[in-house]
């Protein structure tokens, strides 16, 4: 049985920790198959986080509000709220992939990584089914595949621009 959830707030919710997962995962494991320096990596992936959640609630602030402005607008759920649920998921995703990095590095912490990224992405999938109601392997299945094709893009990058 579905919960009952604002709609708007879980849109931001799932939008945020995909978006964490999937860019932060991209970025780190693209640079940390390029360069070797941790602390190089680990400041990408702090930066990244920090721009993109920032991003992430001004854009979700800005949107809304755009909806809301429309004379026609029945959207009365709170603006700032909305971007605090972005921006604290984006952070909860964001600092999903980043684990391994700051745990050690070693030749097998970028596979790590994206392990635990689609590790992440399969269960936000299944989460997102038992919330909305939908089917839970299908779910988890799309956002694992949708997700993860992004994060073998930013690795693909990574590798045919290694330093």
């Amino acid at each position: 049985m579905p919960l009952k959830i604002n709609q708007d707030y879980l849109r931001s919710i799932v939008f945020g920790l995909q978006d964490g997962l999937v860019s932060t995962t991209g970025v780190v494991v693209g640079v940390s198959v390029a360069v070797a320096d941790k602390r190089f990596i680990l400041l990408s992936a702090f930066i990244t986080i920090a721009v993109e959640a920032l991003s992430m609630a001004t854009g979700q602030y800005l949107s809304e509000k755009s909806v809301h402005d429309l004379p026609t607008s029945r959207h009365r759920d709170n603006l700032f709220l909305g971007s605090i649920f972005m921006f604290l998921a984006y952070l909860a995703g964001g600092a999903v992939p980043i684990i391994p990095i700051m745990l050690g590095l070693s030749s097998s912490t970028p596979f790590l990584s994206i392990y635990y990224a689609f590790v992440g992405l399969f269960i936000l999938g299944f989460a997102k089914a038992r919330i909305f109601g939908g089917q839970i392997l299908r779910s988890s299945l799309e956002m694992l595949l949708v997700g993860g094709l992004s994060v073998i893009i930013g690795v693909t990058i990574g590798f045919l621009f290694k330093i």
